[in-house]
């Protein structure tokens, strides 16, 4: 079946079969529960991208046959930050960056370890490890926590990377795609004799810059593609003034594009490679599988080259989850807005571990919907763009806000925090956002709009 003629089986049919794990949370008094329920629990394997945006598809045909029609596809997945560090956080922690702390690529020590899922897991008896890149300026003579083997790439590279190896920092030679996915899938053999669940954690770079391709798909043709509307946009002046003096051509993001696509197909390679594995082993019933990147990017949308702001290619991402034994694996469609803080609380829920009161998230095997989603990002420094913003989304509508506001050298904020800047868009009439609701118009406009309530609903959200 292919991704576009997949059934829309909604909530029934994404929650069939989900009793099993219902019943495990019942039992989830505490962090470990009885060595007879530690059975049934699932194998977790999380595989995150770097920068991966939407409609990526074309690269990645084993990891869509897997995971899309195979499991779940959540077509308006976000991140609460567009940025790496701060997204990753919020993956393990379950919390938007304002709560973990890890608000820019600077800071990763300021993420609360003891409120990783990761350690949840292996205070559970998992078998936790970790395989590529992990948080940004994390120094990479210091181990993970709470992951029993690990091969941490850092400084981050495509060709001959260093990697922390266990303890050893050592340079590991090869096409750093390609070495993760060895070391992952030597990982999953032990499970041939070590019978504990495991956590394994799957972090490329690709597709991040510059975005260097394996040797043998350098010169692989892709798709055409001649923009999308925000592409070549010619009126910006309703736009913030970073955008208004953007630079980035329809040429510069054919370019990213094409090589973001062919270091995709490397990913794709290893999804396809752990799969068969998992096959192998007899271990892919009960393997819950999410797949998304850390965040989107745009394709020189808005005149934009990056990711790091409030459009819509640079936080929505590819977000597929799959798990046939708790009734995932059928190929459905969930149109609810999740975003990346939901794996944490899905990780517990699934290994009936109890949920954090820590938790933005909400696990996606219930029921519970949100109708709007807190997204932010913040600038490291004083000056520079884009400024700090908040950003009120939903799947109709995005409200944003830039401030005033930075990060200091701990990563923290500082500034007035004044507004400087404000959008709106009407995300049914121009999904595109090339229509600034909010330029030039009256106070009778804006209350039309709905804006003032909107304005208090993301104060709010920043004050929770």
């Amino acid at each position: 079946m292919s991704r576009n003629d997949q059934p829309d089986l909604g909530r029934r049919g994404f929650l069939a079969g989900a009793t099993a794990v219902a019943a495990a949370g019942a039992l989830a008094g505490t962090a470990a529960a009885a060595p007879s329920a530690a059975v049934a629990r699932p194998n977790i394997l999380v595989i995150l991208t770097d920068d991966q945006p939407l409609h990526t598809e074309w690269a990645t045909p084993h990891t869509v046959g897997w995971l899309v029609d195979g499991g779940v596809d959540f077509p308006q997945a976000h991140v609460a930050t567009p940025l790496c560090a701060p997204s990753r956080s919020s993956i393990f922690s379950g919390r938007h960056a304002r709560h973990h702390g890890v608000r820019d690529n600077s800071s990763p020590y300021n993420l609360d370890q003891a409120t990783t899922f990761q350690r949840a897991l292996q205070q559970a008896g998992y078998r936790n490890g970790l395989f590529g890149k992990y948080l940004n300026a994390w120094h990479n003579t210091d181990n993970p926590p709470y992951f029993e083997e690990w091969l941490l790439s850092a400084p981050v590279t495509y060709n001959d990377g260093t990697y922390n190896d266990n303890g050893t920092v050592r340079t590991v030679p090869g096409y750093s795609t390609t070495v993760i996915r060895n070391r992952a899938l030597q990982f999953l053999d032990k499970a041939a004799t070590d019978h504990r669940p495991w956590f394994a954690f799957v972090a490329p770079k690709a597709p991040h810059g510059p975005n260097t391709p394996e040797p043998k798909y350098a010169n692989t043709p892709v798709p055409a593609w001649n923009g999308r509307p925000s592409v070549p946009e010619a009126d910006r002046s309703d736009k913030p003034p970073y955008i208004q003096n953007a630079d980035r051509t329809p040429a510069d993001g054919q370019t990213v594009r094409r090589n973001q696509l062919r270091t995709l197909l490397s990913v794709d390679d290893t999804v396809k490679a752990l799969h068969d594995r998992l096959a192998a082993l007899g271990q892919l019933h009960n393997t819950l599988v999410i797949y998304l990147g850390d965040n989107g990017y745009s394709w020189s949308d808005h005149g934009w080259g990056a990711k790091s702001v409030p459009y819509v290619p640079a936080v929505q991402v590819p977000f597929y989850l799959s798990w046939p034994a708790g009734g995932l694996g059928s190929g459905t469609v969930d149109h609810r807005l999740v975003a990346n803080i939901d794996i944490a609380p899905t990780v517990l829920d699934a290994a009936g571990l109890a949920p954090d009161p820590l938790h933005d998230g909400t696990s996606l095997l219930g029921t519970a919907q949100r109708d709007h989603l807190l997204v932010e990002w913040w600038h490291r420094g004083p000056g520079g763009n884009p400024h700090t913003w908040s950003s009120y989304k939903s799947t109709t509508k995005q409200y944003t806000e830039y401030y005033a506001l930075h990060t200091d050298d701990n990563g923290r904020e500082a500034g007035t925090g004044a507004v400087q800047f404000r959008e709106y868009y009407d995300l049914v009439a121009d999904p595109h956002q090339l229509t600034n609701l909010l330029h030039g118009a009256t106070p009778a406009d804006e209350r039309r709009l709905g804006i003032p309530a909107l304005a208090a609903q993301l104060a709010a959200d920043r004050a929770a």
